[in-house]
């Protein structure tokens, strides 16, 4: 009955009940183990045989003796304790994990444990003085720190370039500021002058003359620019002309690019004049501005008048 409190309870048993029925058990199997010897006993003795009979009673008596129980007593009692203490503790024991070296290895001292790493740490938020009981000699902050690490980052704008003076050490008034922003066109556009008024006449004559390359080609058809036919108005604020210049023949012979001083002519206009397709659509083109100029020039209106006066 005991036993089966004992399974059912599941370690919640007292260790005085445990080895109070541990004793009842022992004695009861001491007990029924004395009945059996003494049947067998009574059994032998029944036999013929006297030797075996009194084999058996003396056997009997030597087997159960007061001592063999003490000692069985003995043995249950160390049992239930042993029992009870793995019971009551032995949820709590810690086990130890011992780290031993290689197998060959018969060193039976622990090797120490190699200390740990913790690697590169931040720096503390409060560094403590030598002395106790002092204020913290240093608190860190990080948003404070964060804050002076980008603004050190933050590049310190470039001084403002010093005001433009004249010849005479004066500052530049607003007109000549104007003014010199406008003479070229800027980096954009590669830095193209603005041509002096006084060059302009010059510079539009030879404007006149490229444009004039639509006269050149009755077949070819080139639109019209925007400043054409306007005069010196119609000339661009930033402009240049360029000259391209000629480069030696793989064969080191004349050429059009490479024509010698003497074979040159002295303007463009007498270079086109002196081929014979452009000469005689040149000649043509003369004669059809010479009739249109003769419609409207001297003795025109004498020659309508005429015309308007009656026969008779």
């Amino acid at each position: 009955m005991a036993v089966t409190a004992l399974e059912k309870g599941k370690g919640r048993a007292r260790p005085e009940d445990l080895e109070a029925d541990e004793i009842e058990q022992t004695s009861a199997a001491s007990a029924s183990s004395a009945d059996s010897d003494s049947s067998g006993s009574d059994s032998d003795s029944d036999s013929p045989d006297d030797f075996s009979s009194s084999g058996s009673d003396s056997n009997s008596e030597d087997d159960v003796t007061p001592e063999f129980l003490e000692s069985l007593l003995t043995q249950a009692r160390q049992n239930v304790r042993a029992k009870a203490k793995q019971l009551a503790g032995g949820g709590g024991e810690e086990e130890f994990i011992q780290l031993g070296g290689d197998e060959g290895d018969n060193d039976t001292t622990a090797k120490p444990l190699p200390p740990l790493d913790t690697g590169s740490l931040p720096a503390p938020y409060i560094t403590l003085p030598e002395t106790r009981g002092a204020v913290p000699s240093k608190l860190r902050d990080p948003d404070v720190e964060h804050v002076q690490k980008v603004a050190s980052s933050i590049q310190v704008p470039a001084a403002p370039a010093p005001p433009e003076l004249t010849k005479d050490g004066k500052k530049l008034t607003k007109k000549e500021r104007k003014q010199m922003k406008n003479k070229t066109a800027g980096p954009a556009w590669f830095d193209l002058p603005a041509p002096a008024e006084a060059d302009l006449p010059r510079l539009y004559r030879e404007v006149e003359a490229l444009r004039l390359h639509k006269q050149l080609d009755p077949k070819q058809f080139y639109r019209k620019e925007p400043g054409e036919g306007k005069g010196i108005k119609g000339l661009p604020k930033h402009f240049a002309i360029g000259r391209i210049l000629p480069t030696d023949t793989p064969f080191g012979g004349a050429s059009a690019d490479n024509l010698p001083r003497t074979a040159r002519k002295r303007t463009l206009v007498d270079e086109l004049v002196d081929d014979a397709e452009a000469k005689s659509y040149a000649k043509k083109k003369f004669k059809e501005l010479q009739t249109v100029r003769g419609a409207k020039g001297r003795g025109t209106l004498a020659a309508k008048k005429a015309l308007r006066k009656p026969k008779w």
